[in-house]
């Protein structure tokens, strides 16, 4: 069919008048005219032929002029061409293993030694059964305050699998796991959550608030994002000291809403900083949904913008989180750039002990996330038919990780709290005149009244 059949048939079908053919054929004709290749009223006749478009499309980019602008490379277009989102396509997800714990590809098996695959494991059943522990205890008050990790857990261990350890940790909330792959004792973790004075913060930190110097992992901190630009501060300094090391700042998808995320990424670009966020989309933001959060392709997306490289990943897979991780690493420490991961996952527990979940989202929508989309299951499947494990042993471990996490608690409960004076150590190398004072009221008040307070559960 030639052009001008194609422009008469909706006047024949009367779904355009005849001044609408009119103006289309007039602007048709100049823009084939206008294109300077030979024989433009062949194609005219015969209609716009596969040669033709190829004629165009070769022009259009023969005629694109490229320029400098302030040392960035531009290209000019002659066509009003706006980017729109939903014709870019998704950015997939990249996967190692599927649901029923089988590799898709067998070319992205990080074949690590068996001994990997069984602490991987081992330390995902022992994530899962101090959240059981500590969310009973918190329930039963016993602690004050718990955040769980059910169904994060792959995120977790492929991550801390996959990084040297040197490499510097910037956590939000959501990464014992991290420091349990790291030999953080589960005792610390016990004590911390007790705020006891075996807590290496010393009480002075709300549970899960974890931290360890010697392990290169930086203390929580509850305030979201503020870990995004302090890890890119500190890989610029690793990056200006020639260590060979990265650093990983983790955070989740509703953190990436945060005023600090911007000047984060775009530092760590800018000033090419070995830094990997890894963000980890569970779905929610407290309560706050993922169509409620952002418009857009995800948080992978946002990477391209700033001139970082992206991918997203199943965040229930351990081995594409160790596989995306390890590489971007390569990547931070061998172009000195950073490197964003969007690790698809999603939080079957409640944000905390504190927030009751079925008032946003649904007990069925919860259960099959915990029952077909389980990290701890399609890892246990895929070192099951390694021959790697067995039914008999599976339950041997997870009856032996409850009763050591429920001794280790109880145990933790018999040391008593820090001293009420030692709110005052630990910051000032001499004591300013204003906290002296403040310290001495203290210590008079706590004196003459005794027994209104239960001093007997505090060190003296």
């Amino acid at each position: 069919m030639s052009v001008f059949s194609k422009l008469l048939t909706p006047v024949l079908q009367g779904r355009l008048p005849i001044q609408g053919v009119l103006c289309l054929w007039q602007m048709t004709f100049k823009r084939l005219k206008s294109t300077n290749i030979p024989n433009v009223s062949q194609y005219m006749t015969n209609g716009i032929s596969g040669e033709f478009l190829e004629n165009i499309n070769q022009r259009n980019s023969e005629t694109k002029e490229k320029y400098e602008y302030l040392g960035t490379d531009m290209e000019y277009c002659d066509e009003l061409d706006f980017i729109v989102p939903e014709e870019k396509g998704l950015i997939p997800v990249y996967r190692v293993l599927n649901r029923g714990g089988k590799l898709v590809m067998k070319n992205q098996d990080p074949k690590l030694s068996p001994d990997v695959y069984l602490k991987m494991y081992k330390d995902m059943v022992l994530m899962n059964s101090i959240d059981t522990v500590l969310t009973e205890a918190q329930t039963n008050g016993v602690v004050s305050f718990y955040l769980t990790n059910h169904g994060e857990e792959a995120t977790q261990i492929g991550s801390a699998a996959a990084l040297d350890s040197e490499d510097l940790i910037y956590a939000q909330y959501r990464e014992a796991g991290v420091l349990l792959w790291r030999g953080f004792a589960v005792e610390n973790l016990m004590n911390q959550c007790l705020c006891n004075n075996r807590d290496l913060n010393k009480g002075r930190q709300m549970p899960v608030h974890y931290g360890s110097k010697e392990l290169n992992f930086v203390t929580i901190s509850s305030n979201l994002g503020t870990q995004l630009p302090q890890a890119a501060g500190s890989a610029y300094a690793y990056k200006l000291a020639n260590k060979d090391n990265c650093v990983i700042c983790y955070f989740g998808e509703g953190t990436a809403s945060e005023g600090d995320a911007h000047p984060a990424f775009n530092f760590a670009a800018v000033l090419n900083c070995p830094v990997i966020f890894f963000c980890r989309n569970n779905g929610y933001a407290i309560s706050t949904s993922l169509q409620e959060q952002y418009s857009g392709d995800g948080i992978a997306s946002r990477g391209a913008g700033y001139g970082m490289i992206s991918i997203r990943i199943d965040g229930n897979d351990v081995l594409a989180v160790y596989n995306a991780v390890k590489a971007a690493r390569e990547i931070c420490l061998s172009q000195n750039r950073p490197v964003l991961i969007e690790a698809m996952t999603y939080r079957v527990g409640n944000h905390t002990t504190l927030v009751d979940g079925q008032s946003y989202r649904s007990e069925e929508e919860v259960e099959d996330w915990k029952v077909n989309h389980s990290p701890i299951d399609r890892f246990r499947k895929y070192i099951t038919n390694m021959k790697l494990w067995d039914d008999k042993r599976n339950l041997e471990l997870n009856t032996a990780s409850v009763e050591m996490v429920n001794r280790i608690l109880e145990a933790s409960q018999e040391h008593k709290l820090p001293s009420p004076e030692a709110m005052f150590t630990d910051v000032y190398d001499v004591v300013p005149k204003h906290l002296e004072k403040q310290f001495n009221d203290l210590k008079n008040h706590l004196q003459t009244y005794p027994d209104e307070y239960p001093l007997e559960k505090h060190d003296r």
